[in-house]
């Protein structure tokens, strides 16, 4: 089920993005020891096991989905440029899902700039793969950059997202597949929708 094959809406949107990590979860991710599927699978696992909100599983699951949706294609460690895939996939997930959800997806790049200027331990940790990526993506946030990421009322989870996005690595692990959480995505698509309901009637 590809894009074009399909008009997204909140009836079939959960499994247009289920039908990406079937078709194309096995993809290489940014050189790292895991596919793509992998990766977010095990962010969002962890951050099920953990005892996180839905939101932030879900985010964790769907932050890397602009790798498959946007038209700039995926990152290679041969990219002399930034691909922007973290707008791409806020895009498509802005539709249809809560904004602190899109948000988490729309900034988790920014939040690696971020704790890259505001925690030189985290930068430290970084892998190989990240830190050609941040390279690409502007390097640490200057001072003034820092003051304005700061205002985002969604800072907080965005920068869980962002950790979760940096363990998600793991060779060894197992996780549940895209399925598993399905009915979760599907829950905040319809407290969205009820919610952009209740807006317009207002």
């Amino acid at each position: 089920m590809k894009q074009a094959d399909v008009t997204l809406t909140r009836e079939t949107i959960v499994a247009f993005l289920g039908s990406i990590f079937d078709r194309r979860g096995a993809e290489e991710y940014l050189g790292e020891p895991v596919n793509m599927g992998q990766h977010m699978l095990q962010g969002a696992t962890m951050a099920e096991q953990s005892g996180q909100s839905e939101e932030i599983i879900v985010s964790a699951l769907l932050h890397d989905i602009g790798h498959f949706t946007s038209e700039f294609g995926t990152f290679s460690m041969n990219d002399t440029e930034d691909r922007h895939h973290e707008d791409a996939g806020a895009q498509v997930l802005e539709q249809f899902l809560p904004s602190v959800v899109t948000d988490c997806v729309r900034y988790h790049v920014a939040a690696k700039r971020y704790l890259c200027a505001t925690r030189p331990e985290y930068a430290a940790r970084l892998s190989e793969a990240s830190v050609h990526s941040l390279n690409l993506q502007g390097g640490p946030m200057t001072a003034e950059e820092v003051a304005v990421f700061e205002q985002n009322p969604n800072l907080e989870k965005i920068i869980a997202v962002r950790y979760l996005d940096d363990a998600g690595k793991r060779p060894d692990m197992e996780t549940p597949d895209f399925w598993h959480f399905a009915p979760m995505i599907q829950r905040l698509v319809d407290a969205h929708a009820q919610d952009l309901s209740v807006k317009t009637q207002g």
